[in-house]
């Protein structure tokens, strides 16, 4: 976490909430920059924007004015949970033939069929 970013948000900022990963959200307290209030997030851990429940983004990007009610966030049944981007790392998703698994694809079972224009 950045010591600028920590010590202004102390000085200039209000909490508002945390998520169920620990990530705490602030709106600030005194100047709005072009009409907006300032809104942040500090993050729990590594800073990964892919951390962020959708009902957080919303409101970080003024899309809903204030942070969704617990009924609200609450997820419908047909809803994935939320997983960060795990791209870069070990738990990443890495297909069959990739070099890190084998290097080795399965043969090609020849049911393509190429176009030809008339």
């Amino acid at each position: 976490m950045n010591t600028g970013t920590v010590i202004y948000t102390w000085l200039m900022g209000a909490q508002v909430g945390t998520d169920e990963f620990g990530n705490r959200y602030y709106r600030g307290k005194g100047r709005r920059l072009q009409g907006r209030e300032r809104r942040w997030v500090l993050y729990k851990g590594g800073a990964e924007a892919s951390k962020i429940p959708p009902e957080w983004h919303a409101w970080l990007h003024h899309t809903c004015e204030e942070p969704l009610s617990d009924s609200a966030a609450q997820p419908r049944p047909w809803q994935k949970e939320h997983v960060p981007n795990l791209t870069g790392t070990a738990k990443a998703y890495r297909p069959s033939g990739h070099d890190y698994r084998g290097g080795r694809r399965a043969p090609a079972t020849g049911d393509y069929q190429a176009w030809r224009p008339e």
